[in-house]
This record gives structure tokens, C-alpha cells and sequence, in this order.
């Protein structure tokens, strides 16, 4: 009988410490496969919705002198820029290599004009990007705008006294105020919302936008990259990232893949004390047997052997079936969490190979001090146990 079969024979003597120790593991490795898996799908939900939610690149033409401002860029009478961008960059824009990353593209027109008197910014929008893009809008009345239809933001309704269904007049164009923003805190307050294509006709700037703003999905592509190609493309135009917008997006994130790996490392070292304990208590339950087999001439070398073997065969049989548990587990969790029921989690051979690996180091490094103590043992005091 060699020295495996000697493990192997001792494991399905001590069926029930077998199972003990293999629970354990079993546990440890399935709630870690559960958390990193559940972690990985939860970031990239949160960080597709955070990128949604909101432009975190602007991109407004090459200029100096301008005089009114929206979000960080300033606009001025009827022309912005010798450098204006036009329609066609919307499509250059997705062609860059990263486009797949880009989920909303919103083109705007800004021009300022007499409204009811008054000094007036109004936007030309692509409404469907533009509710994309601002989810936290709120409209009393209606959301989308037809041609001739209005959208305006609460502080220029007040200022001008606009109410719904009224009819103001832009450029001598009649418009009919389908909507009214709720306060947003925003630039938007200020301002008036028709159709982009209208503007465009009403500003006599047919094809030309003001500036672009870029929802991009940055969670597995860095912004910067996205900004470089963006930058290729459209050569006289200023491309640049919201800083403020990415580092809150990816605080939130880090945050929770943060707590993933502080409580996997909590279960990881509860589970190298449950099975230092076993196997602990394993070597002093079998003083005796060492002490023959040390009596019989086995060497350190082979106790050694024997004990690492029987751990390693646990915890091979853990990480398998510890990783199946987890990816179940996980698929029940993470659409929960991510609100999402249609995502899929599916078998990963390479981390499944992680896991296993996992499961042998938490098994062997646990085993470690009670081998120590295995082959520390004098044969003449284990034969008294006899």
C-alpha cells in the first residue's frame, strides 16, 4: 500500500471529519465564488446605469470668444464658432473603435433670441437622446416634443410667464409649450427646448450643432481612450471628459467591490479556521497511528505526504463543487441586486480553475502547523495512547 492509498484509505475511514472538512471548504469557496461573481455583474449594471444617467464627455467646437454659457461651454449671438460642428460628426463619432462603449449621443444647437421681450437661450435638441440622457427630467405636461411643440425650463417660464399650451414665438416662428421642466438645478432651468432639425431652420444653421454630449459606458474601457479616438475623428473640435461625473461613478462602484473583498477575505479566514481545527484535531485523534508509522521507519517526508494529500483530495472536491454551488448561488442573487432578471451567469473555466486553486491553498496552508505537530511527535509517547 503506498502512501496515497494510505490517504485515501484514511479519508473513508473518518467519513463524517471527510464531510466536516469538506463543508467548510465548500462554504468558503462558494460564498467567494458568489460575491466576486455577484460583485463583477452588480459593477457593470451600476456603472451601464451610472453612464446612462447623465453625459460624461462634451464636445464643443474650437473657439475663444464667446459670450453666453451652457454647462462649461459659452455660446454667443447666432454663430458660436468659425470651427462649428455639424450633423456628419454625430457619425464620425461612431465610428471610432471603442463605439460600442458609447450609449447616447445628444447634439444640441444654442442661440440666444427675444422672447416675449426678453433675452432668451434656446436649445435645439434630439429629444429622444435628451431624455436618455437626463432621466431625472420631470415634465408637467408632455415629455416629447413634436414640430412647432416646446419644452421649457422652470425659471424661464416664470421669468417669462409662459403656461402651458401658450404660444410663443421664436425667430417669428410660432411654438406651442407642450411642457414645463421641473426644477432641476441646472442650466436647463434657464432655458427653452424645441427640436433640433426646427432650430437649425429657425437659426438659418442648417447641419450645424453647438456642441455634442456623450454618455460613454467606461466601466471596462478607460475614458481616456474614448476621448483620444473621439479626438481623432473630429480634429477641430474640443473633446473633453466630465472628471467629476467619472470619479463619482467609479466611487460607487469601487465601493462595493471594496466590501465584496473585505468580507470574501473575512470568509476566507474563518474558513482556514475551520479547517486548521479539523485537521488539527484529525492529528491528535491519530497519535498512535504515527506513532507506528514512525515506529515502521516512515520519514518525515512520508507523514507529511500523507496528511497534505488527504487536505489537497478535500479540497480539490471543495473548489468543484463549492464553484458549481456559488455560480447557482449567483444566478438567483445577482438579478436581484442588479434589478436586472434577464442577465445570465455562465460557467467560467478559468474561474473555476481560481476557485479550485483557492480551495487547495486555503486547505494546505491550514495544514501546515498540524503537520508540524504530526511529525514533532515522539513515537514512544504515541505508543502510550495505545
Amino acid at each position: 500500500m503506498n502512501l496515497y492509498n494510505i490517504a485515501i484509505h484514511s479519508l473513508k475511514r473518518k467519513k463524517s471529519k471527510t464531510a466536516f472538512l469538506i463543508i467548510g471548504l465548500v462554504l468558503a469557496v462558494s460564498s467567494v465564488v458568489t460575491l466576486i461573481t455577484v460583485s463583477e455583474i452588480v459593477n457593470r449594471s451600476v456603472a451601464t446605469n451610472l453612464d446612462e444617467f447623465g453625459a460624461n464627455i462634451v464636445i464643443s467646437p474650437k473657439s475663444d470668444e464667446l459670450s453666453l454659457n451652457y454647462g462649461g461651454l459659452t455660446v454667443g449671438g447666432v454663430s458660436i464658432s468659425n470651427n462649428q460642428l455639424k450633423n456628419e460628426d454625430i457619425l464620425s463619432i461612431k465610428k471610432i473603435k471603442n463605439k460600442d462603449n458609447i450609449s447616447i449621443i445628444a447634439p444640441k444647437l444654442l442661440n440666444t433670441t427675444n422672447i416675449e421681450g426678453k433675452k432668451s437661450l434656446v436649445a435645439g435638441i434630439n429629444v429622444n437622446e435628451e431624455l436618455k440622457l437626463k432621466k431625472w427630467w420631470k415634465v408637467i405636461g408632455k415629455k416629447s416634443i413634436s414640430k412647432s411643440e416646446a419644452l421649457v425650463g422652470l425659471k424661464i417660464k416664470e421669468k417669462l410667464n409662459i403656461r402651458l399650451d401658450q404660444i410663443i414665438k421664436i425667430n417669428s416662428r410660432e411654438f406651442t409649450v407642450v411642457g414645463i421642466i421641473e426644477e432641476t438645478g441646472s442650466q436647463d432651468d434657464s432655458m427653452i427646448f424645441i427640436n433640433l432639425d426646427e432650430a437649425q431652420s429657425v437659426f438659418n444653421q442648417e447641419e450645424k450643432l453647438s456642441l455634442i454630449e456623450v454618455a460613454a459606458l467606461c466601466y471596462d474601457c478607460p475614458i481616456e481612450e474614448i476621448v483620444t479616438q473621439t479626438s481623432n475623428q473630429l480634429p477641430l473640435a474640443d473633446v473633453t471628459a466630465i472628471r467629476q461625473t467619472i470619479e463619482s461613478k467609479m466611487t460607487a462602484i469601487h465601493s462595493f467591490e471594496h466590501f465584496s473583498f473585505g468580507l470574501s477575505m473575512v470568509i476566507l479566514i474563518i474558513s482556514m479556521l475551520i479547517v486548521f481545527t479539523n485537521v488539527n484535531a484529525s492529528v491528535s485523534e491519530r497519535t498512535a497511528e504515527i506513532g507506528v508509522f514512525k515506529a515502521i521507519g516512515f520519514t518525515r517526508n512520508n507523514i507529511t505526504t500523507i496528511i497534505i494529500f488527504e487536505v489537497f483530495l478535500s479540497s480539490l472536491i471543495a473548489g468543484v463543487i463549492g464553484y458549481v454551488i456559488g455560480i447557482y448561488a449567483s444566478r438567483v442573487i445577482a438579478p436581484i441586486l442588479s434589478m436586472n432578471s434577464s442577465l445570465n451567469v455562465e460557467i467560467n473555466i478559468y474561474t473555476l480553475i481560481i476557485a479550485t486553486f483557492l480551495s487547495l491553498i486555503i486547505g494546505v496552508l491550514s495544514s501546515l502547523y498540524p503537520v508540524y505537530r504530526a511529525n514533532k511527535l515522539d513515537p514512544t509517547v504515541a505508543f502510550r495512547s495505545l
